[in-house]
């Protein structure tokens, strides 16, 4: 079965926003909502993966710190290093 974009999307929000830990839900949600609308089909495959990644690797490569997995250089992964979560 192929997703179409909208469906994608639908499932990059969902696991964006339910992750297990409060901290990276509020993280990963804030970068989709304000990302999603803009990517191309490949940087959301590319989310898609980003999503795949355990809570603490993906914490520690946000705050620069060692990682126990390697970090693929593209767009979505230098977007999410560099987004500042803003606590409204």
């Amino acid at each position: 079965m192929t997703l179409n974009i909208d469906q994608l999307k639908k499932k990059i929000i969902y696991r964006s926003n339910y992750r297990g830990t409060k901290e990276m839900d509020k993280l990963l949600g804030a970068f989709t909502k304000k990302y999603i609308e803009s990517l191309s089909f490949k940087d959301l495959k590319d989310l898609e993966e980003l999503l795949d990644i355990d809570d603490t690797n993906l914490y520690n490569f946000y705050n620069g710190l060692e990682c126990d997995i390697e970090f693929k250089n593209n767009y979505i992964n230098s977007l999410f290093k560099d987004f500042r979560y803003n606590i409204d």
